[in-house]
């Protein structure tokens, strides 16, 4: 039996319109949802949704605007369908952001395993709803459902777009529906991102630095229980080989899991099944180290084109030591998203990039950032891709 469809907000008489790229009703909209975010008494008990009430507010909206260099003449492609991975809570209001931004009607299918920010991020989106512009009132749906090809066909049939985030399956899957000829699929497959840091440049850090590096890696890591495709999986360390500088991050890392991360014992059980299959597996680790349940660090003793089948969640990591930066060059494979960087010239990471043609790695970004979404994401340029130029002569 197929699930009815759950309007969190809105409901079937949804606009099938465009507008204008950026338009002062969607960066009001995105402000004041920063606003209403800020003010949650318990925000501090969601990093996500702070990091959030950042993201959307009026001064970042303005620097895309501006970074983008918005040309006249454009409008959006109408309705956009997103769907939304099932276990990054508020993905979807991310995959929203890019729709109003570049001036679409969206329906947006948001995870049916129920979390608390959705629900708190839907009850902001429709007190704002009640007060805002009439030009945004029926160009947000938000629908929960499971098991309802109906209503995904039916989507898929009228939309202009598709914004499908998920594994190879998923998107798979939902190529088999019809779509119209003009109908645009953006695809967020299932990728893989990992950090390099300098050793040396780590050697003689100060504590406070150390713990400031620290934090910023907790943020890209385990705040999403290193289920976003631009969290870390593997710690390359470039440079002299220096035992001291690793277990000092190491130690440092424990020590704040140990405070700020809480498991649950499913989380628990699979991340130590994940552990014993790579342990039986892999026939190129160096050594495994436990720090209590909170760390499990894998080193490698050489990687191959396989390297990306290798992952970790809930703080499960590998770790690979070499001299120069071409030394991985081999398995760079399109299935790469995210580098982060520390203490690493991102001018050598560029030249890297390029000079070898490498088929993946499409950010490069600081430690801390891996999760700082951006109009230009998983190599796709949004605003192009989800709007149109009118040529006026």
């Amino acid at each position: 039996m197929m699930e009815k469809v759950n309007y969190l907000v809105g409901n079937s008489d949804f606009s099938l319109d465009p507008f204008e790229p950026f338009s002062k009703e969607a960066c009001v909209f995105l402000n004041n949802l920063s606003n209403e975010l800020n003010s949650l008494k318990n925000i501090k008990d969601y990093p996500d949704l702070k990091a959030l009430s950042f993201w959307c507010r009026n001064k970042n909206i303005s620097k895309l605007k501006k970074n983008f260099n918005l040309e006249k003449n454009r409008l959006g492609l109408g309705v956009v369908f997103h769907i939304t991975p099932a276990n990054i809570p508020t993905n979807f209001v991310y995959s929203l952001i890019f729709g109003l931004l570049t001036g679409n009607s969206n329906i947006v299918k948001v995870p049916s395993q129920k979390f608390e920010q959705v629900s708190i991020i839907c009850l902001l989106i429709k007190k704002i709803l009640k007060k805002t512009n009439i030009l945004l009132k029926n160009k947000i749906t938000i629908v929960q459902y499971k098991n309802n090809n109906e209503f995904t066909k039916k989507m898929s049939s009228l939309c202009n777009a598709r914004l499908i985030w998920g594994g190879n399956q998923t998107i798979n899957n939902l190529r088999e529906f019809k779509i119209n000829e003009r109908t645009l699929d953006v695809t967020f497959a299932d990728r893989y991102s990992f950090c390099i840091m300098d050793q040396e440049k780590m050697r003689n850090m100060k504590d406070i630095e150390l713990k400031y590096l620290v934090n910023r890696f907790y943020n890209d890591t385990y705040l999403v229980d290193q289920n976003a495709c631009s969290s870390p999986h593997l710690i390359v360390w470039l440079g002299k080989n220096s035992k001291s500088v690793k277990e000092k991050f190491w130690k440092k890392l424990y020590e704040l899991v140990k405070i700020k991360y809480k498991f649950t014992e499913s989380a628990l059980v699979e991340k130590y099944a994940d552990l014993c299959k790579y342990a039986t597996h892999l026939n190129n680790i160096k050594s495994i180290k436990k720090f209590d349940n909170l760390i499990y660090k894998i080193e490698l003793k050489n990687v191959d084109i396989n390297n990306h089948n290798s992952r970790g969640k809930w703080g499960l990591f590998f770790e690979y030591s070499l001299n120069d930066i071409n030394g991985i060059k081999h398995i760079i494979n399109n299935k790469y998203q995210t580098l982060t960087y520390y203490g690493v010239d991102k001018l050598l990471i560029k030249k890297f990039v390029l000079e070898n043609n490498l088929k993946g790695i499409d950010r490069i970004v600081p430690v801390g950032q891996s999760l700082n979404i951006g109009l230009l994401w998983d190599g796709y340029d949004i605003l192009n891709l989800l709007s149109r130029g009118i040529e006026i002569q």
